[in-house]
């Protein structure tokens, strides 16, 4: 009986211990960035195994440029996320998963709004607003698909649900877009990325 309740323990406990770090990019900032008139960054992503739970962290950089008839908005900034997947595809000796998760991302960032004013008395003129190093942080319910390709090299994407975002702006210029989140004129925005990653395994051979 003791040695069936140490035998057990120890499979535990095995079970728990991490096998290995995937790192990886985002294939959908990197296409993004050579081809639109607007935004430029990139974003990467690490995970560690925990038996079906997955530590991860994520962070990355992006700016954005948008010009209207009537204004001129940029902005450019970091973020990260922190957060933890879990996975539901069991008994895979391959460690393929459909994951559910959740993210606390911060972020930090610097914005210009330029107003253009044509006034039929005083002609053509502008205000600008500035801001920076502008907080933000907010919350992302994640689900999504990684899939080992061959050896040590690992494709998925990831679906991001986001929402409860908070910033520290002074009043009367609310953020018009966060690094890391999103369009603000919304409750809630949604996301996606999709990873490339390399998998190290921390014992044995690379499977």
């Amino acid at each position: 009986m003791f040695t069936a309740g140490a035998q057990q323990a120890d499979s535990l406990k095995k079970s728990y211990r991490p096998t290995g770090v995937r790192a990886g990019v985002d294939l959908v900032s990197l296409i993004l960035t050579p081809i639109s008139d607007n935004f430029s960054g990139w974003e990467g992503s690490v995970d560690v195994d925990f038996y079906r739970y997955f530590l991860v962290l994520e962070a990355g950089s992006w700016s954005r440029d948008i010009v209207t008839e009537t204004n001129i908005y940029s902005n450019t900034g970091n973020f990260w996320r922190a957060g933890v997947d879990v996975n539901f595809l069991k008994n895979d000796p391959e460690k393929n998963m459909f994951f559910l998760g959740f993210r606390y991302g911060s972020g930090t960032f610097n914005e210009q709004l330029t107003i253009i004013v044509d006034d039929p008395v005083f002609g053509i003129g502008s205000n600008t607003f500035a801001h920076q190093n502008v907080n933000a942080s907010w919350a992302e319910l994640t689900t999504g698909l990684r899939v080992k390709m061959w050896r040590f090299l690992w494709m998925g994407y990831t679906i991001r649900y986001k929402f409860a975002l908070n910033t520290n702006a002074p009043s009367g210029l609310f953020p018009y877009d966060v690094p890391g989140y999103g369009q603000t004129f919304k409750n809630t925005t949604w996301g996606f990325s999709y990873y490339v990653m390399v998998r190290l395994p921390f014992e044995g051979k690379w499977k």
